[in-house]
């Protein structure tokens, strides 16, 4: 059975790196289908007094998209050693509807070289952590390794294959 794997990416630019990678994972995995969220930057800035009925139309759409998913991957860059303010204030908005508990998920960064990403990680997981994912796999990927070329990922043969791996891992 084709799973539903959402993908979503921290940046708040549409044509980010971490976009083009979540789009080209799916040619490493054809068995499942991908979707990616394209309307992060439309979630509003979480408050915790907006937290209840009626909620905004486009919290309403993000919560039904991770619920509807099998599966996630979240994808980050990292801004000033943590994780950008779009994704985590999108994680805030499902703290208390529960649409991550138990749900495979992958955390993954995409960045320049090494050692950025490695604080972005940790924050997302944490987040991930206190929204009770089920984390499969963390991994952190610099562009000095591959690159997206016409939708494909090439380079560094052992991150496709690892990549690879992962993606059965969902």
């Amino acid at each position: 059975m084709r799973k539903k794997i959402l993908t979503i990416s921290g940046s708040s630019r549409e044509e980010s790196s971490n976009v083009k990678l979540l789009r080209a994972l799916s040619t490493l995995d054809v068995r499942n289908h991908y979707r990616h969220y394209n309307d992060l930057h439309k979630v509003p800035l979480f408050a915790a007094e907006d937290d209840r009925h009626p909620w905004a139309q486009e919290v309403l759409k993000w919560r039904t998209a991770v619920q509807e998913a099998d599966a996630i991957i979240i994808c980050t860059p990292e801004y000033l050693h943590n994780l950008p303010a779009q994704i985590k204030s999108a994680l805030e908005w499902i703290a208390s509807s529960g649409e991550l508990v138990a749900k495979p998920t992958l955390a993954m960064t995409y960045t320049p070289h090494a050692p950025r990403g490695e604080r972005a990680i940790q924050s997302l997981l944490w987040s991930l952590e206190a929204l009770d994912a089920n984390v499969v796999a963390q991994v952190n990927i610099y562009q000095s390794q591959i690159k997206i070329e016409d939708g494909m990922i090439i380079g560094d043969e052992e991150i496709i294959e690892l990549l690879q791996e992962i993606l059965t891992m969902l």
